[in-house]
């Protein structure tokens, strides 16, 4: 009973740091955009219906049903299809901008158009797409606050109200990894012993126990035991498992004089490494083969034992370079994205296993959650910690894929101004008048065939998670 509530925990602790993470999000926009006095209407949190809001000033704040999405609604992200038109309301947001635009995009814009304009003939087609878009969550512009809208806005400003989501995702991500690795510490090999061998078994042995014509570890030979603190070697100081393993193999049949510190005392013990062919790998860890095809390989010492991990804390310097990792690693996998939704398919669908690296539903995040809270065996701090990098990556995944450069993703908004800035720039250069703000309403059709294909990728994925999940533990 008490793993199935931690487990339920771990889900909850996602959920709510879900929330967190995209609230913060909508915050990155909705600073900016009142900083640069464009009309908000509302601030909200999830998407579905509404549970509960409040009303200060002009903007509603709100919580919705479902806790997966959330988005800031401004006056006048698209302009008028003609002069003299009201602008139209719509949103910025993750998630719930796809549901939103992707609904009303969804609905007869027939219908729409004939009560908008009883007097002209509905639109159809990408034509009454786009009109659809400019009707899509439409609010009246109060008279006088035309110059409130989001479209006429410079282009600067539309780019910092748009970039202000996944950058407030970025910083996110980089304050939990910043507790993971500066806090709590990265787990590396240290100068303890953590296993000693009792005798030496052969790679291709199958054999679990020692047998009499087994020869002995020259570690366990040596009188080394667990626990013991490796010091020095022939004198020179040990800082290091690596360095201290790269003294061993460099010495196959040396007597060596290892200084330990066991049980607060220190003592010096005599080890000899013995020979142990292993294959030479280059700097990438591919191994290196010879002329003829066949494996190169070195002859190095061996002792027969292995470290134990400790967490070692790391410098805040550490931080950007293991959050560039990172996004590089996600940017990865939303540029194969198609590949690996075929691999997820095949996985979902027939006995191929998952890719533990590929793509994940917020459910497959949701239970991997679960398990970490509920593991019996693994101590508060630790489960703490891979909860933290787990919304760290999460974090790293929001600022992503929010940054495709496509509608009706935050990117998408991003590339349209900076389209805008380009050529009102070269219109001013060659003297030509402002072209004014580019119609971003006629992306409908590429916003209406995202939402569609995220939709199916949604799908796919929760699916995916429920039939065959990615476990963290194999």
């Amino acid at each position: 009973m008490t793993e199935v509530l931690l487990y339920v925990l771990g889900i909850l602790i996602f959920v709510i740091g879900l929330a967190v993470s995209i609230g913060l999000h909508e915050i990155g926009h909705l600073v900016p955009a009142k900083l640069f006095k464009v009309k908000v209407t509302q601030y909200m949190l999830g998407f579905g219906r509404t549970i509960w809001s409040k009303r200060k000033g002009e903007t509603e704040y709100g919580v919705k049903l479902i806790p997966l999405g959330g988005y800031v609604a401004m006056t006048g992200m698209f302009p008028p299809g003609k002069p003299g038109e009201a602008p139209r309301a719509s949103t910025t947001g993750f998630l719930n901008t796809v549901v939103q635009e992707g609904s009303a995009l969804g609905t007869s814009g027939a219908s729409k158009n004939a009560e908008a304009r009883p007097d002209e003939a509905p639109k159809r087609g990408v034509v009454g797409m786009v009109e659809d878009a400019r009707l899509a969550s439409a609010e009246s512009i109060d008279e006088g606050e035309d110059h409130r809208t989001f479209y006429r806005l410079a282009p600067w400003k539309k780019i910092i109200i748009m970039l202000g989501g996944p950058l407030m995702n970025l910083v996110l991500a980089f304050v939990f990894f910043a507790i993971v690795l500066v806090g709590f510490g990265v787990p590396q090999n240290s100068t303890t012993l953590g296993q000693v061998s009792e005798c030496l078994v052969s790679a291709s042995s199958t054999a679990t126990s020692c047998s009499s014509d087994d020869p002995a570890a020259p570690a366990a030979a040596a009188g080394l035991r667990p626990g013991d603190t490796i010091i020095s070697v022939d004198g020179t100081d040990i800082t290091s498992w690596d360095q201290f393993r790269s003294i061993v193999s460099e010495a196959p049949g040396t007597s060596l004089a290892v200084r330990i510190e066991r049980d607060g005392a220190e003592q010096t013990l005599q080890l000899t490494p013995v020979e142990n062919e292993r294959a030479v790998t280059d700097a990438s860890g591919k191994v290196v083969e010879n002329a003829d095809g066949t494996v190169k390989t070195e002859v190095v010492g061996m002792i027969g034992a292995t470290p134990a991990s400790e967490n070692v804390q790391q410098p805040i310097t550490a931080v950007p370079a293991f959050l560039g990792e990172n996004v590089q690693s996600v940017v990865g996998i939303v540029v194969r994205m198609p590949e690996r939704m075929v691999d997820v398919w095949n996985a979902a669908f027939g006995s191929e296993a998952r890719d533990p690296n590929g793509p994940i539903s917020v459910v497959g995040v949701g239970r991997m959650a679960g398990e970490i809270v509920s593991l019996e065996d693994a101590p508060v701090a630790a489960r703490a910690q891979t909860i933290i990098g787990l919304l760290g990556s999460l974090n790293v995944a929001l600022f992503v894929f929010n940054l495709v450069p496509l509608m009706p993703l935050d990117g998408g908004h991003i590339i349209g101004a900076v389209y805008e800035w380009l050529k009102r720039g070269i219109a001013r250069m060659l003297g030509r008048p402002d072209p004014g703000p580019i119609d971003t309403a006629k992306m409908a059709p590429v916003t209406m065939a995202v939402a569609v294909v995220l939709g199916a990728m949604l799908v796919l994925l929760v699916y995916a998670d429920i039939v065959k999940p990615v476990s963290l533990f194999g």
